[in-house]
């Protein structure tokens, strides 16, 4: 009889990364809690006549690296990992942490001296990923650190996430493929549009978008998933835009934050709480400032701002925009070390419009 975990690996084996006979497959579990999914991803790939390439850890060590390392050793990427990211066929990410918080007192400008060296490492694998010689996924597991995050309870948190993957239907893939039906169709009229304008509370901002590709996301890459996106044309990007929801990223957070954008850089960038922290970030790197992406959320089950970004970037009625890196696979350019997404909240009044045809209004797109 098949488990809720043999249920998630065939998703995320035969599905989001598609394992053929002969991959080399690594398979990443952040800690011990990530065991169960591990094991029945394992397990899938054998039965796909692939190779499994297992990569655990019994707790994230993350902080324990940035408290202690020099700086030869913050800027030194190791060749096995380069190597695995020029050689590994299919990336499948497991997430579980003990701890959300585990960055929240980390140096700032450790972090981002780190981010910048492992720049080349994120550059190498959507290059792979748009060229189509790799495939990668992101999932998580509940823990009863991301429930309390959530401020749920692990049995409800765990309900929450695997409704939210659609893994308590009996054919996730169905829905998946039923989900991203409706998106493409989304996708396709926006792929003939020159100028996105998002206006709501302190916003109002365009983006251009002519020539670049939007793309609908039903499960290949983050799981869950829900959301049609590209990156903007660099240099098109001015105006203001307010993001009501909190922002996390690496277990800091940043509330209020407002940001003003000109010619595709962020040139003032406020928060009520974690100022400091958001324009650490900012200064990462070159390309920091810039705009990596723009996002409609469409994940219905997802309706609540849990902590969690893979989940919290889909919430149906919102939008999300990325400082830093943007996608190749949308024709973006922006290179950085960072790509955090910044979420808002569209169901207050908020409103899109695509070349000055109102499409998308209070949550919900009217095309």
């Amino acid at each position: 009889m098949k488990t809720i975990w043999d249920k998630y690996a065939e998703v995320l084996v035969d599905y989001s990364v598609d394992v053929q006979k002969g991959d080399l497959v690594q398979i990443r579990g952040t800690s011990v809690y990530t065991k169960e999914l591990v094991k029945a991803v394992f397990k899938r790939v054998l039965e796909k006549g692939a190779h499994p390439l297992v990569r655990t850890s019994i707790e994230d060590m993350s902080d324990t690296f940035i408290k202690l390392a020099s700086e030869e050793q913050l800027d030194y990427v190791d060749p096995i990992t380069q190597l695995e990211y020029e050689k590994v066929d299919k990336f499948i990410s497991i997430g579980g942490p003990m701890n959300t918080k585990t960055m929240a007192q980390a140096d700032m400008k450790k972090l981002a001296r780190r981010g910048k060296a492992t720049k080349a490492l994120s550059e190498l694998l959507m290059k792979r990923s748009a060229d189509g010689t790799a495939k990668w996924v992101i999932a998580d597991v509940p823990t009863h650190a991301l429930a309390q995050e959530a401020k749920m309870s692990f049995d409800e948190y765990s309900e929450f996430l695997f409704k939210s993957c659609y893994l308590d239907l009996d054919d996730p893939v169905a829905k998946l493929k039923e989900l991203d039906d409706k998106q493409t169709k989304w996708a396709d009229y926006l792929n003939k549009v020159k100028k996105i304008r998002i206006v709501g509370e302190k916003t109002d901002i365009t983006f251009g978008v002519e020539g670049r590709k939007w793309i609908s996301c039903s499960g290949l890459n983050n799981y869950p998933d829900g959301e049609v996106f590209t990156s903007p044309v660099e240099n098109e990007i001015n105006g203001e835009i307010y993001f009501d929801f909190p922002q996390i990223y690496r277990g800091n957070e940043a509330q209020g934050v407002h940001l003003i954008i000109e010619n595709g850089k962020v040139i003032k960038a406020n928060a009520e709480k974690g100022e400091d922290f958001l324009n650490a970030m900012l200064d990462m790197d070159e390309g920091s400032r810039g705009i990596g992406e723009i996002a409609i959320g469409t994940n219905d089950e997802i309706q609540e701002i849990t902590g969690n970004i893979l989940f919290d970037e889909k919430i149906g009625g919102a939008i999300h925009m990325a400082v830093g890196a943007s996608y190749p696979e949308t024709g973006g350019k922006n290179v950085s070390g960072l790509h955090w997404d910044l979420i808002k909240n569209m169901k207050n009044g908020g409103k899109i419009y695509a070349d000055d045809i109102l499409i998308y209004e209070n949550g919900k797109m009217i095309i």
